[in-house]
């Protein structure tokens, strides 16, 4: 971490705007806590929301993998629903479970528990990024939202849901009560993202985790001007990243929603990635992360083809197709950042 150098000058900006410098910058979803036995033990006895609302929790749990892995980005510590618990969405993030739901959306009355969010709503945000920004130097934060279409299952649903029924039923059934819903939760998702740039926050990544559950008619139906609404008028301030799981369908649609970079998982090589995407595109990942509990070799291979591929686009930034696996041996991810550092673009 360097307390003296810009992060707008930082190789991960850079790559996002345009300006890739010598090598990819590299850093991890979900890097910060989850594979790191300093992280369990700072979490002990303290509920992830709890954890999610301590500005002193959120700094160390944010620096640890940057100290550790010497990665060139942080990403904030917080979770998807944060912002909705913070307007007073009935909401908890139960162990082995995820996000549980007390009264999920069922009618249009029931929008009415979704106000608008401001910074007052999160002051333990802003002081969190305050104090990461000078600990951080020239080392960039990203900040981060979900996006309206995953909040909004996790809203219908009542929870996490493997086929996401509910949520394309009341799609397609009820599109008023649909699109009412996403707009809600577009408006709350980039005042979190506002919220975090103007903290200090040097790019945002707005993740859409279940968008892959949808056919490109309903992505751009149902879900695409909702994200539109959530990056667009964010452009300009920090380099913006849109990331779903599953959307090698779906890639050039969701470059449409506004975004400076798009992530990619690990199903879709980054060359034809970015010919699907289109001229001057830049892309994020995307090594598979179920590769990380193979032996050294198999990941070394990888990881270089991985930036092979990178390079066929106009600037790469390294990552996992999606989060860090909690049984993730630390050290691999260590080494992997020494090998991409040590790997020209």
């Amino acid at each position: 971490m360097s307390n003296s150098a810009d992060p707008a000058e930082s190789l991960l900006v850079r790559a996002a705007t345009g300006r890739p410098g010598p090598r990819p910058p590299v850093w991890f979803m979900r890097q910060a806590g989850r594979s790191l036995p300093e992280y369990r033990a700072l979490r002990v006895g303290t509920s992830m929301l709890e954890s999610c609302r301590t500005p002193d929790l959120i700094t160390e749990i944010t620096l640890q993998p940057v100290r550790r892995h010497k990665v060139d980005a942080a990403i904030f510590f917080s979770d998807i629903v944060v912002p909705l618990a913070a307007i007073g969405v009935g909401i908890d993030i139960v162990p082995g479970v995820g996000p549980v739901v007390e009264k999920p959306i069922r009618e249009t009355a029931d929008l009415d528990q979704l106000r608008a969010l401001d910074a007052d709503d999160v002051p333990y945000v802003t002081e969190a990024i305050g104090n990461l920004v000078g600990e951080l130097g020239g080392t960039p934060l990203i900040g981060f939202a979900g996006a309206p279409f995953t909040l909004a299952s996790y809203l219908v649903e009542g929870g996490p849901s493997k086929d996401h029924a509910r949520t394309k039923s009341l799609m397609h059934g009820r599109p008023e009560l649909w699109h009412g819903l996403c707009a809600r939760l577009a408006v709350i998702a980039r005042e979190f993202l506002r919220v975090q740039v103007d903290a200090g926050a040097s790019a945002i990544q707005l993740f859409d985790s279940w968008a892959g559950a949808l056919s490109l008619a309903d992505y751009e139906e149902f879900v695409l001007p909702h994200s539109q609404a959530v990056l667009e008028p964010l452009a300009g301030l920090v380099p913006r990243i849109h990331f779903g799981v599953g959307t090698g369908e779906l890639l050039a649609a969701m470059r449409c929603a506004g975004a400076d970079v798009v992530g990619v998982d690990w199903r879709v090589p980054l060359d034809e990635a970015a010919r699907r995407l289109g001229p001057g595109v830049i892309v994020q990942g995307n090594l598979d992360p179920a590769l990380l509990q193979a032996e050294w070799p198999v990941i070394d291979r990888a990881v270089r083809r991985v930036v092979e591929q990178g390079r066929a686009a106009d600037g790469h930034i390294f990552n996992l197709g999606h989060g860090v696996p909690p049984s993730t041996d630390p050290d691999v991810l260590t080494r992997i950042v020494e090998l991409v550092h040590s790997t020209p673009s």
